[in-house]
């Protein structure tokens, strides 16, 4: 399936953006339609689609990638995971986890997907919404001293960029990029860019997203929006507007990239575009999460409870 440029449309939530309103009504309208049973069948070599019957089920199966990474990893060969903030459930499971088992994660390395920015520079790990912070918080920070990996082995983004990207070439293994999915379809701050300059007529093409790296992007309002509703009691004025995060160039360096749905973050339909653009390979900028499609190994994974419909009914 390919669409002319002339078949795309203004964005109706963000005029002076790409995204994934601006997409062609007709796959649109596909994607819509599907049932989950159809989404199950949309795996193919290279793309597999999971479901999992409750939150306890997913979540820990979510946390068992870190397990099973960390697991693999030798002071020779040394394996890390590239994670996220959102869903961030995981995180008290993987470190109860490595307690639990005892396991020796200090030839580990463990990658953080992004972080704020805020006038140019990223924000200290003690800003409330700091990504890093809550990393912290959440998993390292109750990991056992005798366990965790040494600081070295912590790789968070920031605004100064060099350090983290030479950190995917130092020789380490990204077994796996887990992430969560927006809803401007992004995994990490991989949003759509803005409707101007070169792109006024069309977005990027995907060969040339691809060749993004780590870097500061501002957000299409529908990623500040979201965000203010899940960390922020829906306080806008709250979440910036810039982030520093993971670029293609170091997910294309992760052996798989799993994408976790627990229907909390995307909506139902957002959850149906996806799967559907990534399972035959509909690569568009407008929706960045579709560009996965050509990675070698993608996962999606679902909470089935979570997956909804896309029946129009008013409330």
């Amino acid at each position: 399936m390919s669409f002319k440029i002339s078949d795309r449309r203004q964005s109706c939530v963000a005029p002076e953006w790409w995204d994934y309103t601006t997409i062609h009504p007709d796959l649109v309208a596909e994607a819509a339609a599907l049932t989950p049973p159809q989404m199950l069948r949309l795996s193919r070599p290279g793309f597999r689609v999971n479901f999992f019957d409750t939150l306890e089920d997913f979540y820990l199966a979510e946390a068992l990638e870190y397990v099973a990474a960390w697991r693999r990893s030798t002071d020779d060969n040394p394996v890390g995971i590239c994670g996220p903030i959102g869903p961030t459930e995981q995180l008290p499971l993987v470190a109860r986890i490595v307690n639990a088992l005892g396991l020796d994660l200090r030839s580990g390395h463990f990658w953080g997907m992004d972080e704020w920015v805020v006038n140019g520079e990223s924000v200290a790990p003690t800003h409330p919404l700091s990504f890093e912070r809550a990393d912290r918080e959440l998993c390292f920070g109750r990991i056992a001293q005798k366990l965790v990996m040494p600081e070295s082995h912590l790789h968070f983004p920031s605004s100064q960029t060099g350090p983290f990207r030479a950190s995917w070439d130092a020789g380490v293994v990204c077994a796996v990029m887990q992430g969560g999915q927006g809803d401007v379809k992004h995994w990490a701050f991989n949003d759509p860019y803005r409707r101007a300059g070169k792109f006024k007529n069309a977005p990027p093409s995907p060969e040339e997203y691809l060749k993004l790296s780590t870097r500061v992007v501002d957000l299409h309002p529908l990623t500040i929006a979201q965000n203010a509703r899940t960390s922020g009691g829906g306080n806008v004025a709250l979440v910036p507007t810039q982030a520093v995060t993971v670029g293609p160039v170091e997910t294309w360096k992760a052996e798989t990239v799993s994408i976790w749905h627990a229907g909390k973050h995307d909506n139902p339909f957002g959850q149906r575009l996806t799967c559907l653009m990534i399972a035959k390979r509909i690569a568009d900028t407008a929706v960045p999460m579709s560009l996965l499609g050509l990675h070698p190994e993608v996962r999606f994974n679902y909470f089935r409870g979570g997956i909804g419909d896309c029946s129009i009914e008013m409330h």
